[in-house]
């Protein structure tokens, strides 16, 4: 494709619809005999989502390939009873719940990196982190499996939407020190969504423990990032740079 951006300015491709052959990528990755993780967390009223998230990413994620969908909610008795593919299993995971939905969207980091440790990297060679608020729509395949992968967000490539700057506070561990973060002309690095990113068992972990961190900091010094754990995640990130960046075809942002 001539028309997107394919490749960043440190040589990691950018995965568009069109710029891969998902047949050749299935039969390399099905000769390493891998599984794949997914973590979502219903927690309060995102009990709701649990069926349509799970049936479609059931459907469409690594369709053919073993997956495991680790499910956080702190209300398992409302989980409808699912179908999963022969090759999939789904793990009910109970989470209390806080008071605020901001303390919520911080406890999330801290949740998956204490897992990993405990659990998940003894079962799967993969993992990745998606909201539990979406339905996915078409097939997610092989092509996301890299190392350390992001995916753009759409509100970099829709002007008119209101700019999700990164975060601004200069004691914050979340903070972007001024003229690193931005994008200019589709240069330099890039606004990384929340709602999809995963990667190696071990990059997911790092990744996690950094964020929790310095959200832990930031809570000790009376901060609140503007975007909670994505201010992090963008942080991270622009130190630590995403091998793979899957474009914003995948994740969509939805409208509240």
């Amino acid at each position: 494709r001539r028309d997107v951006l394919v490749l960043t300015p440190w040589l990691a491709p950018i995965v568009w619809e069109g710029t891969f052959s998902r047949d050749i990528l299935n039969a390399q990755y099905l000769q390493k005999n891998l599984v794949t993780g997914v973590v979502t967390f219903a927690v309060e009223k995102y009990w709701f989502f649990i069926e349509g998230f799970m049936r479609s990413a059931n459907k469409f994620f690594l369709a053919g390939h073993p997956v495991n969908f680790y499910l956080f909610t702190d209300n398992p008795e409302k989980i409808p009873h699912l179908q999963m593919a022969p090759e999939n299993h789904l793990f009910v995971i109970p989470v209390q719940n806080d008071s605020r939905w901001q303390d919520i969207s911080r406890s999330r980091v801290a949740i998956i990196s204490s897992h990993i440790q405990s659990q998940f990297q003894h079962e799967v060679d993969y993992l990745y982190s998606m909201d539990i608020d979406i339905q996915l729509l078409a097939h997610i395949g092989v092509e996301v499996i890299e190392a350390l992968v992001a995916t753009i967000s759409s509100w970099q490539v829709t002007p008119q939407q209101e700019n999700k700057a990164h975060e601004t506070h200069p004691e914050g561990q979340g903070d972007i020190p001024e003229g690193q973060g931005d994008i200019p002309e589709g240069q330099g690095d890039f606004y990384y969504t929340a709602s999809f990113y995963g990667g190696s068992v071990s990059q997911v972990y790092q990744l996690t423990r950094a964020c929790s961190e310095g959200e832990m900091e930031d809570r000790e010094n009376g901060i609140e990032a503007p975007w909670h754990h994505e201010s992090h995640l963008n942080r991270y990130l622009l130190q630590h740079k995403p091998t793979r960046l899957l474009s914003p075809e995948y994740f969509w942002d939805r409208a509240e």
